[in-house]
């Protein structure tokens, strides 16, 4: 094809073998698009495209990727808001006819494997070096390893007890992010020789850190966990499970630490009285 698609906040050029997105900038853009920059999407990342009505006079081209071969959406595992998703491009209405056309041309471009996961990650990954900061340490990942480094104003004991950890990628199996725009958001590595499921909770981790209010943002921890992904496939030459939190009872000392968190956000200001009633009657219930 060779033509573009200018949106709101992105722009979208159709090449022989995939899309060509760059996303602009502006203080209303995404600060993920922001930190994306641009992005390729070859043909066979794709699973499907859609163009839907969008909100207040617009459309939205959504060309949606196959499972398993974007680490950034497989990372994000369905936590992204409509608005930060990178694969949706939003128009004014009166290019609704024109996104039709590139909607169809895209879809007859898809591959007779477009329905099925994808056994390899086709979109690249942000490279490295990545670091953000989160609540109790700040995490960093040079191409070779992740490390954590505690701060004393945000650890648990048990963090400090353990020390500043380092993780070389053969060390490790997968990546849990919960997203920082829920209370409890952190980013947890899954280490091949621990078995997840018996993991502490990610305040009491020292393979995780959490987010907490205003640490860890999607534009800086959700790169950082896609980068790792990245990486801990191309060391291994395999698939990499991303895990997912199991709900299970808590150890009464956990849950005494995260209320003792919860209480300085609350009395700092950034958790309502009911917010804090809310968690706080949450996690007592979990005992």
């Amino acid at each position: 094809m060779g033509d573009v698609l200018a949106g709101i906040h992105a722009t979208w050029e159709f090449e022989p073998d995939s899309v060509l997105i760059r996303f602009e900038r502006g203080i209303r853009t995404p600060k993920l698009f922001t930190a994306l920059r641009e992005r390729r999407i070859p043909h066979e990342a794709l699973e499907s495209v859609t163009l839907t009505p969008g909100k207040r006079g617009t459309v939205v081209l959504h060309a949606v990727p196959r499972p398993g071969a974007d680490p950034l959406m497989e990372a994000a595992a369905g936590q992204l808001k409509d608005g930060c998703d990178p694969y949706r491009l939003v128009l004014p209405a009166e290019r609704e006819t024109l996104a039709e056309y590139y909607a169809d041309e895209l879809r007859a471009l898809l591959g007779p494997d477009a329905a099925e996961p994808s056994e390899r990650y086709v979109v690249a990954a942000p490279e490295p070096p990545q670091s953000f900061k989160a609540y109790d340490g700040k995490a960093s990942f040079d191409g070779r390893q992740v490390s954590f480094r505690w701060f004393w104003t945000g650890a648990s004991s048990a963090k400090w007890k353990a020390g500043d950890q380092t993780f070389p990628l053969a060390s490790l199996c997968g990546v849990e992010w919960r997203s920082p725009e829920v209370f409890d958001g952190y980013l947890r590595l899954v280490r091949r020789d621990v078995d997840a499921a018996a993991a502490p909770q990610p305040d009491q981790d020292p393979a995780a850190v959490v987010f907490g209010l205003g640490y860890g943002p999607v534009h800086e921890s959700l790169p950082f966990a896609a980068a790792v992904l990245q990486a801990i496939r191309g060391a291994a030459g395999a698939p990499v499970p991303v895990a997912h939190a199991s709900p299970g009872r808590r150890d009464p000392a956990d849950i005494a630490e995260r209320i003792r968190h919860l209480g300085e956000l609350h009395r700092a200001g950034l958790v309502t009285d009911a917010e804090f009633s809310a968690k706080k009657a949450e996690l007592l219930a979990e005992l």
